[in-house]
Formats: C-alpha cells, sequence, structure tokens
C-alpha cells in the first residue's frame, strides 16, 4: 500500500470520528473508494464516480491552488425550458455516466441535468478542459505585455529549454501542438509519455520537473509540419506562462476571468510535484462557472469591462491550424473546432465546454465515461445530444420569427 494511503489512515485513526464528521459527502465518498495508486486512468469507475468531485480535498492524492472568486457574480437566470423532440434525455444521462448538463442559450439555463448524486453547487474535474483555460492565459500575457510574440521561440521564456528540440519551436507551435517532437498521448499504455511524466523528477537542482522531462524528448519532424496531440505541451506553456507573467496560473486565472467574470464560487487547480498548476488538466469548478467560461469566451474575452485578450484573439484561437483526422474535427490554440463555427474544450472521461457562437448557445458536460475517451460511443452520442440542442435553439428561433444559422452538420466522436 502506498505511503500517502497510510497516511490517510493514519489521520483517520488519531482524529477519529471527529475527523470523519468534519467531512462534507464528497470528502467522505474519496475515502470510502480510495484510489490505490495515482494513475487516474487506470481507477476502478466507483473510485473514479467519487473522486473527480474531491480531488482538490486530499493533498495525499494532489495539491491544489485556489482561483478565487470575486463578490459579485455573472447572472444565470432561468430561461424558457429547451425541448428536444425525439430525444431520450433520461437515457442520454445514463449512457453517459453524467454528473451534469448546463445549457445556456442567449445567456439563459434553458436545460439543466444533475446526475451520480451531484448537484449544482459541487466542483467536478475538468481533465483537458483545463487546456483551453491555459491557451486564454497565454492571450491575457499577451494582452499584458508579458509574451511579446506568439513567433517567440519556447526557449526566450524557458532558458533551461535551451540546446533541446524545443529550442526553436515558438509558442503557437505549442499552441497548436505541431511541435514535431516525439510523444505517446496512449492512455492504454501505462509507460506512454502521459502515463510517466507527471512523476517524473528533475536531475538538476532548480529545474521544473516537467521542463527536465521534456528537453530530454528528441525531435521527429520539422516544427509546424505535423499535429500530434500532447498534454506534455500545454504544461509547458503553462510553466511558460508563469515564468512569464511572474504569477501563479491560479492567481493569474483570478485576477484575468473569475474574478472579474463573476464566476459564483472559487476553484481550484491540481499541482504537480514541482508545485505549478498541471495546466494540460485538472481544475476543480462547478458545472455552471465552466459555462460562465464558455459565455467569457463567445464574448470575446471581456471581462468587467475591461478586454482581457487581444482584439480577435478568440477568433484566432478557434480557427482550426490542423484538421487531426479525429472525427471530423480540427485544432486550434487548445480548442477543438467543429463545423458551423464552432468550437469546444474538451477532457477525458466526458467533460466538456462546447460553444456556437452562431446560436448564442453554451453547453457544459461533466460526466465519468465508462471508457476515457469516449471511443465505446459516449463520445458520439454526446455529439448527437449537441445536434439536438442546436436542432431546438434552431426551431425555436424559427417559430419566432429569427433568422437562423446553417443547420448543424454530423458529427462523431470522443474526447481528446
Amino acid at each position: 500500500m502506498k505511503k500517502w494511503i497510510v497516511g490517510i489512515l493514519a489521520l483517520l485513526v488519531v482524529a477519529g470520528g471527529a475527523f470523519w464528521f468534519s467531512l462534507d459527502k464528497d470528502q467522505r465518498g474519496v475515502l470510502a473508494n480510495m484510489p490505490t495508486d495515482r494513475d487516474v486512468l487506470f481507477w476502478p469507475e466507483d473510485t473514479r464516480n467519487a473522486a473527480f468531485r474531491a480531488l482538490d480535498a486530499f493533498p495525499a492524492l494532489a495539491e491544489a491552488r485556489v482561483i478565487e472568486a470575486g463578490e459579485a457574480t455573472h447572472p444565470l437566470h432561468e430561461g424558457e425550458a429547451l425541448d428536444l423532440p425525439g430525444f431520450d434525455m433520461d437515457a442520454f444521462m445514463q449512457g453517459q455516466n453524467a454528473a451534469a448538463v448546463v445549457v445556456v442559450h442567449d445567456g439563459k439555463v434553458v436545460l439543466e441535468r444533475y446526475g451520480l448524486d451531484f448537484s449544482a453547487d459541487g466542483k467536478w474535474t475538468s481533465f483537458s478542459v483545463a487546456k483551453s483555460f491555459t491557451s486564454t492565459l497565454v492571450g491575457a500575457a499577451l494582452a499584458d505585455g508579458y509574451i511579446d510574440s506568439l513567433e517567440d521561440p519556447v526557449s526566450k521564456y524557458l532558458p533551461d529549454m535551451r540546446g533541446s528540440a524545443y529550442d526553436d519551436v515558438t509558442i503557437r507551435q505549442l499552441l497548436t501542438m505541431s511541435s514535431g517532437v516525439k510523444w505517446s498521448e496512449d492512455y492504454s499504455d501505462p509507460q506512454s509519455d502521459v502515463a510517466v511524466f507527471a512523476e517524473h523528477e528533475s536531475s538538476e537542482e532548480g529545474v521544473d520537473s516537467l521542463v527536465d522531462y521534456m528537453r530530454r524528448l528528441p525531435r521527429e519532424v520539422e516544427p509546424g509540419t505535423r499535429w500530434q496531440y500532447n498534454t506534455g505541451e500545454t504544461n509547458l506553456i503553462g510553466v511558460l506562462v508563469r515564468e512569464a507573467t511572474g504569477k501563479n496560473l491560479a492567481d493569474y486565472l483570478s485576477e484575468k476571468v473569475w474574478k472579474p467574470f463573476g464566476m459564483e464560487q472559487d476553484a481550484t487547480w491540481l499541482l504537480s510535484n514541482s508545485g505549478s498548476e498541471i495546466s494540460g488538466c485538472c481544475i476543480q469548478a462547478s458545472t455552471r462557472d465552466f459555462a460562465r467560461f464558455g459565455l467569457f469566451a463567445m464574448g470575446g474575452g471581456m471581462a468587467g469591462g475591461e478586454r482581457v485578450v487581444p482584439e480577435g484573439w478568440f477568433a484566432e484561437a478557434t480557427t482550426p491550424a490542423f484538421e487531426t483526422g479525429r472525427f471530423g474535427r480540427g485544432y486550434a490554440y487548445q480548442w477543438w473546432t467543429y463545423p458551423g463555427g464552432a468550437y469546444a474544450a474538451s477532457g477525458l472521461f466526458g467533460q466538456g465546454i462546447f460553444i456556437d457562437p452562431a446560436r448564442n448557445l453554451v453547453i457544459a458536460t461533466n460526466s465519468n465515461w465508462r471508457q476515457s475517451t469516449g471511443n465505446d460511443g459516449a463520445g458520439e452520442e454526446r455529439n448527437r445530444f449537441y445536434e439536438a440542442v442546436q436542432a431546438a435553439v434552431d426551431a425555436r428561433r424559427g417559430a419566432e420569427g429569427e433568422r437562423v444559422g446553417a443547420p448543424a452538420e454530423p458529427m462523431v466522436g470522443g474526447a481528446d
């Protein structure tokens, strides 16, 4: 048994019943289904159900930094309920193993459902949805003058990368996952880069462990010529933003978005073993606040009356730089792109923020898919749900005499 599990059990013995009763139901659920290792990809379903809502509650699982909310909250008023003719919502929730679905149209909540004993007050971990948050912080750092240009090489801000395959890779190429560096994102292989890099410890004092891991990787092709999904590179973007701004990502996200836009609850961001935010993963937030982030992006990046990112940032950041060959989607600056101008943040096990500017539509979902990437059909079913919502919005606008945009093109596929 791992030392960190023994530590928790010892704490329970010492603190006794008082400790147990001080915990909320989600924290008790984690203790009742405590993981036996840190590799979430291989946890059983019951453990994931418990842990996804309280990963930040136990430092033995992972340290976390708070993303503070402000005093004012961006309102999400209730709108007229959206009917989805011919779509079985109950079957969808069950098939997705869904914790939450929040649909916001024209700024109002028109559909909201919860499952797995989860609620609007709870927080769920984002997985790779966090990648799109990290991308947005690059835009903020550009607007604030901390980053001069997306054409700057990575090594300008991370001098420890000099001499590595990333020495002449640009920030833009990191954002579009086109560095040309060798990487394995095989979620079924416990020895793949994505499975082992988070546990790497730096061999050189003062060098971030993630930087140390990434600078060891060899180049396969020229930068900018190939797209390859790479969570390590998103984490590298986060370290770069931290070094450029001199601020922790959680603090910077709070300053630029969470407080001024009016998120309702504090969120948290899990930390790596070097103490920096895991920028390719792991923001714990309420589903409604994830939907609010979708509204922030759809609004062009305005918060509290101030522009957070450069003018036109989100139009650029959501224009596909590569067609991925994955389910008809493109990839931009850490955003997946869909037909008709829609785009999404997407994470393992069914986390997502789907944004359709043409329809003024945001859909936030949190789930515990039984297969991490949704390739067992869960991803296709979620995309059918997106289509059903788009069609219902078009029908409503048509009935109200509004101009209806182009019909949704078919979408298939899974997470990231």
